[in-house]
């Protein structure tokens, strides 16, 4: 059992705030405001991204100030990669534009190959977290929500591990082993004969098969992770190798 101290105090129900006053609908000026829902994306795809300087036009709202930011980031490149981070943006709250869902799934479903290309892990992996909510299918949406636990739970304990003095690429040697109870009185993972990984990993690249839209993505993420030399699931690679060399 555990000691009385709460690390949510008032019970885990009160993490709900701090995500309620961060999932706010967006305000918009006229110049803000999404392409309409039958966009032409090849003309977007044609477009070059640029900065907005400083100042801001009047009137301009905080989701302009995010456009700035996002615009700078994507600076010089295709305008559908700041489409979808727009999207992405605006799905991410409570409310968002009639039209932003509709033309999130029409971005993937018909320009999918390109983003694939073009995006760097982080905006695939938060265009995969949106599917969660917003996919046309339940399958997509079910992918989506998987994955998008998967990714959040692995940017926890990898920034961490951060403390850990370790790079992510070094595993962390038998000896420093404690031998210590795990949390909620869970079994520990056994390094050499556990099978967590296959019945964590198994069953997410079934549900992306399944998934019409969301399912390239979600594979496309998978196979990131397995060629990425600093995750959990790589350093536990490397510690069975080296327990069985001494074997």
């Amino acid at each position: 059992m555990g000691d009385e101290e709460e690390t949510f105090e008032g019970g885990v129900i009160s993490v709900f705030d701090r995500y309620l006053k961060r999932r706010a609908p967006f305000r918009f000026a006229n110049w803000e405001e999404l392409p309409p829902v039958d966009a032409d994306f090849d003309a977007i795809a044609a477009t070059v991204v640029r900065k907005i300087p400083d100042p801001l036009p009047k009137g301009h709202t905080r989701y302009g100030q995010r456009m700035q930011e996002i615009a700078r980031e994507f600076a010089g490149r295709s305008g559908l990669l700041m489409l979808n981070a727009l999207l992405i943006m605006n799905l991410r709250k409570s409310g968002w534009p009639e039209r932003a869902p509709v033309l999130f799934n029409r971005l993937w479903t018909e320009k999918r190959d390109f983003l694939l290309a073009e995006l760097n892990g982080r905006w695939l992996i938060s265009s995969l977290i949106t599917f969660g909510d917003h996919g046309a299918t339940e399958a997509d949406r079910r992918v989506g929500r998987s994955l998008g636990l998967l990714f959040s739970v692995m940017k926890l304990y990898e920034a961490e591990r951060l403390f850990s003095g370790r790079a992510g690429t070094e595993p962390f040697r038998k000896a420093d082993r404690v031998v210590a109870p795990l949390p909620m009185e869970m079994e520990p993972f056994s390094l050499m004969s556990g099978d967590l990984e296959a019945h964590l990993l198994a069953p997410l690249l079934s549900e992306a098969g399944d998934a019409p839209v969301a399912g390239p993505l979600a594979e496309r993420l998978l196979d990131m992770l397995n060629r990425d030399p600093q995750n959990l699931f790589r350093r536990l690679k490397l510690m069975r190798e080296q327990t069985a060399a001494k074997d």
